[in-house]
């Protein structure tokens, strides 16, 4: 996802991300003047939450423009690349700070917190020359922050010039409501009963609802619940005492090998070493296996084995379903089979329901609606009535 606003000679970018189903390559650069090479026409750039791709093609913007970023994502993102080369850090930036505009140039940039699986998360009202612009970013409805999405209908922007409207949902749900985090957590509560032995629930360690979602069905069912290290540091560079932490009861730290490999390479033992009080090891797994909830990669499959605490597990699959079917889960989905392991699946979306978009939609009374973030560009006439399609590196005029 990348937007270029131009006003007065003047330009700004709105997000500068990897494509889902691309290898990072810096030949899928936009052709956005200031990114490799200076360019003093470009302001910043302005990225809305910590997803690869929204983000993910900053690490390729060699001439450094300014980057405007919520500052607990970004804590978020530097923490997490020392295990994930994806979450590459972003060096110096810039605060976004919920309804705080920024004046930049020509242009007005006002942040809107909303609800997304990526933690702090922001829409971007943009205003130059008269206009008004809404970019959307990714938004939800149905997360532990909602309540945000219904202040955006409540007391957002009215009347933009233009509504950049993410339909991620559009053509996948068929209309239907949103599973809510709060229902997910009643699901994995009786998933994580009726298992024996120890439950493996894969999910990202970026997504901070689905955590504490994890976290609460794990306290009503009675059992602890083990996090990788990578998850431990994003959780704690959040700042955010009142999510999950690894000193809190009722949570333990394991150092995956392949998470250990990345420490020794960093020589980051003193990170580590701060979670010593919280760790679990390999030699006690098969113990605790039936009193334990382990978030769980693929890569510790081989491990798991040989810690011989795999009898009477299940996994719990917390990610977009369509993820599992992909070539390369093939090893994965045979090594489940091999070892009888049941899979339960227990997602819901990061992005709003089309009924949610509607909503947005009728609350904001846009003069148009752009289609961004979707497939089925085709259906938004339908749905949402004044719409102006755009294709990549189109120029076009709000108005």
């Amino acid at each position: 996802m990348c937007v270029e606003l131009e006003s007065q000679g003047k330009r700004i970018v709105l997000d500068l991300g990897l494509p889902l189903d691309e290898e990072a390559d810096p030949r899928l650069m936009p052709p956005v003047s200031g990114l490799v090479s200076p360019d003093e026409s470009l302001l910043a750039v302005f990225i809305s939450h910590a997803h690869q791709d929204h983000y993910g093609l900053l690490r390729y913007a060699e001439a450094r423009p300014r980057v405007f970023i919520a500052e607990d994502a970004a804590r978020m993102l530097e923490a997490a690349s020392l295990f994930w080369p994806g979450a590459v850090g972003l060096g110096e930036t810039e605060p976004l700070y919920d309804r705080e505009p920024i004046e930049i140039g020509p242009f007005r940039v006002t942040p809107y917190l909303v609800d997304h699986s990526a933690y702090d998360a922001y829409a971007l009202l943009v205003e130059a020359d008269g206009e008004r612009l809404f970019y959307s970013g990714d938004l939800r409805a149905h997360g532990r922050k909602g309540k945000l999405f219904e202040r955006l209908l409540r007391d957002g922007p009215r009347r933009v010039d233009a509504l950049l409207l993410e339909g991620t949902t559009i053509g996948r749900t068929a209309g239907e409501r949103a599973v809510t985090e709060s229902e997910l957590e009643t699901q994995m509560v009786g998933l994580i009963s009726d298992t024996p032995g120890l439950v493996l629930v894969q999910a990202s360690g970026m997504n901070i609802d689905r955590l504490v979602t994890i976290f609460r069905a794990c306290v009503k069912a009675r059992r602890q619940f083990v996090i990788d290290m990578y998850a431990a540091v994003v959780l704690r560079a959040s700042g955010n005492k009142r999510l999950p932490q690894a000193e809190w009861e009722g949570v333990r730290v394991y150092l995956p090998r392949s998470q250990k490999r990345a420490i020794i390479a960093a020589q980051a033992f003193a990170m580590s070493q701060s979670f010593k009080d919280s760790r679990i090891y390999p030699d006690t797994l098969a113990d605790e296996a039936g009193r334990s909830v382990m978030l769980f990669r693929p890569p510790m499959m081989q491990e798991l084995e040989e810690a011989q605490c795999l009898q009477g597990a299940h996994l719990v699959y917390s990610l977009w379903p369509g993820y599992l079917e992909r070539e390369d889960q093939q090893a994965f989905q045979d090594w489940l089979k091999r070892r009888a392991i049941p899979v339960f699946h227990c997602h819901t979306s990061g992005h709003a329901s089309v009924s949610d978009l509607e909503r947005l939609c009728r609350a904001m009374v846009p003069k148009t609606v752009v289609p961004i973030h979707t497939f089925e560009a085709q259906q938004y006439e339908r749905l949402f009535g004044q719409v102006d399609a755009r294709g990549d590196n189109e120029w076009w005029e709000v108005a």
